[in-house]
């Protein structure tokens, strides 16, 4: 599915949010999630295709696996809270959804921790001393 598909879906499902929201706010809703969650499934496949192009350098990098699942992770965490910060805004929660942002935020410093150790002992390692 390309951009333009997406963001026709995308405009037809504000065109019909707007349209329920005054009958039925809480369709109008439920098809903002639903929507969400459409066109995130249909880019599925662009995904797993960066995921492999990244794990196939990291192999010809001799880069440890463990560090390139845990760049992934730290951006699926990114992405998934982005999301769920977005719907919970729609949702007119703005404080839950700033919430889940620093949720988010939390644990992607906490899985950055063992890179950021490697990356500061390889730097004090090339430090004369």
């Amino acid at each position: 599915m390309d951009i333009v598909q997406i963001v026709g879906i995308g405009l037809i499902a504000t065109f019909l949010a707007l349209i329920l929201n005054d009958q039925k706010p809480m369709f109008a809703f439920m098809l903002t999630v639903f929507v969400g969650a459409f066109i995130f499934l249909f880019l599925i496949d662009q995904i797993v295709a960066v995921i492999v192009m990244l794990e196939r350098i990291a192999v010809n990098a001799n880069i440890n696996d463990l560090y390139i699942k845990t760049i992934l992770k730290i951006i699926g965490i990114a992405y998934i809270a982005e999301f769920g910060a977005q719907i919970t805004k729609d949702a007119g929660q703005a404080a839950i959804s700033a919430k889940i942002e620093l949720a988010g935020k939390i644990l992607i410093l906490v899985m950055a921790i063992p890179i950021l150790t490697v990356i500061i002992e390889t730097v004090l390692k090339l430090i004369p001393q």
